[in-house]
């Protein structure tokens, strides 16, 4: 088995379970390539006993891997995914962050999470990735145009809301008067979208919801809609140029500029461990169910 590794230092501890999944990879003679400024992380908190300056390491993944490690919060993978892009490879989250919902696996449980992977106790979970073309093309987004969670816009430079101008497989929707608007996969529905009053959709839903930021037209609410729809925004405001982001990217579009959003050709795949279910995330991370009375 061959795996890639990229993270982040998001936690003082991290180093800690850092040597530990290295420790058990190795024990388990598991072919490790690393990303190369993670490694250089690495090194220079002298986290490993051995000397990894030869040890292999990667900008591009290709289909020889097997398995992807993303070790620190969702942010995290979200970031991971530049990497995976259209390969196919499973992802398998290991949570040194806070909150987790996509790096389920917590750090006290590596040695499980690893054995399960090695009796094949797993499930792999598709996900769906959005797309956004613009009209016309921007440098910024260039063939970074896809993310996981969320597509959103917004304002910038300004406290004045801005118009979203809103279509739906070129039929017109509505115009939003608000701070930005979201478009959220279901894997995106318990971040961003969330926080703005959006609902909770189940992974494997084959749907979307366009969630307003602060809207001022209050009965403006969120709305799930086909995962095939086309969604196209137009938008205007006080200022010339509004802020587009992709996950965790961000960039600066005028507002004479027409947005596409879809589905991209590809879906990601997530490693669940038998018992980390995503109802039991649920659970676990909003604490439902849970009564302080009781």
């Amino acid at each position: 088995m061959k795996v890639g590794i990229y993270g982040q230092f998001n936690h003082k501890d991290s180093g800690i379970y850092i040597k530990e999944l290295f420790e058990i990879l190795e024990q388990e003679n598991i072919e490790v390539c690393i990303e190369k400024n993670f490694l250089a992380l690495i090194l220079e908190h002298k986290i490993l006993n051995k000397d990894y300056n030869n040890f292999c390491t990667f900008k591009e993944l290709d289909a020889t891997y097997d398995l992807f490690f993303s070790i620190g919060g969702d942010g995290t993978i979200l970031k991971s995914i530049n990497y995976i892009r259209d390969s196919n490879i499973p992802i398998l989250g290991i949570n040194t962050g806070r909150l987790g919902f996509l790096a389920t696996i917590q750090k006290e449980e590596i040695k499980r999470s690893i054995a399960s992977i090695l009796h094949k106790k797993y499930e792999i979970s598709e996900r769906t990735v959005l797309c956004i073309e613009t009209i016309p093309a921007n440098e910024e987004i260039g063939e970074m145009n896809y993310a996981l969670n969320e597509i959103a816009v917004s304002r910038k430079n300004t406290t004045s809301m801005i118009t979203v101008e809103t279509w739906l497989n070129d039929k017109y929707l509505t115009s939003y008067w608000a701070d930005g608007l979201i478009v959220s996969t279901p894997t995106g529905s318990t971040g961003y979208s969330l926080s703005c009053g959006g609902p909770v959709i189940v992974p494997d839903t084959k749907a979307l919801v366009i969630t307003p930021i602060a809207p001022h037209n209050l009965n403006a609410r969120p709305l799930v809609i086909k995962d095939d729809t086309k969604i196209t925004l137009k938008i205007s405001g006080r200022e010339d140029f509004f802020l587009a982001s992709m996950d965790s990217r961000i960039a600066t579009l005028s507002n004479a500029t027409e947005i596409n959003i879809k589905i991209a050709p590809f879906t990601i795949s997530m490693v669940e461990i038998e018992k980390d279910s995503f109802l039991e995330t649920l659970r676990k991370k909003l604490l439902w169910g849970e009564d302080k009375r009781n």
